[in-house]
């Protein structure tokens, strides 16, 4: 028969406790759904991604995402809920991808499909798209609208 090392008990104790009583519980799951309207036409599909690091973001080739959800286009617009993020820091990225090939297509630099970001309702050379300005913490679920800006 062995006998327990109190000391151990006692961080045992301690360690259920903060899971279960915390302000948060690092197990929590959310849900995000994402909603973008007033696309210029019904073409293709929209490719949501959802990010979460520092420097994925802008993602030409839509490579560095988390995860990702393609939705279809009705009334020029789209919807689509990301279930069971955990609890963190999250940076949203769109495609209006009216060729349905999976990467923004570019007339010299600029994109000739519609793009958007969290928290981004336009850019440019000068207000270029980036995870830190773009992110958003997720402690709930939550439906936010994401603007398609087309150049």
């Amino acid at each position: 028969m062995s006998i327990i090392n109190p000391v151990k008990l006692i961080s045992l104790i301690l360690f259920v406790f903060v899971l279960s009583f915390g302000q948060s519980n690092i197990l929590d799951f959310f849900s995000l759904t994402v909603e973008v309207q007033h696309l210029r036409n019904s073409t293709g599909v929209v490719q949501f991604a959802v990010y979460n690091q520092n420097g994925t973001i802008p993602d030409e080739t839509f490579s560095k995402y988390f995860v990702k959800l393609t939705g279809k286009i009705e009334k020029s617009s789209s919807v689509v809920t990301f279930t069971k993020l955990p609890l963190g820091t999250y940076a949203v990225n769109i495609l209006h991808d009216e060729n349905e090939d999976e990467q923004i297509n570019k007339f010299f630099i600029l994109p000739t499909e519609g793009v958007g970001f969290s928290n981004y309702t336009s850019f440019g050379p000068m207000n270029r798209p980036n995870f830190v300005n773009a992110s958003f913490d997720l402690k709930s679920d939550i439906t936010m609208n994401v603007k398609v800006i087309y150049l």
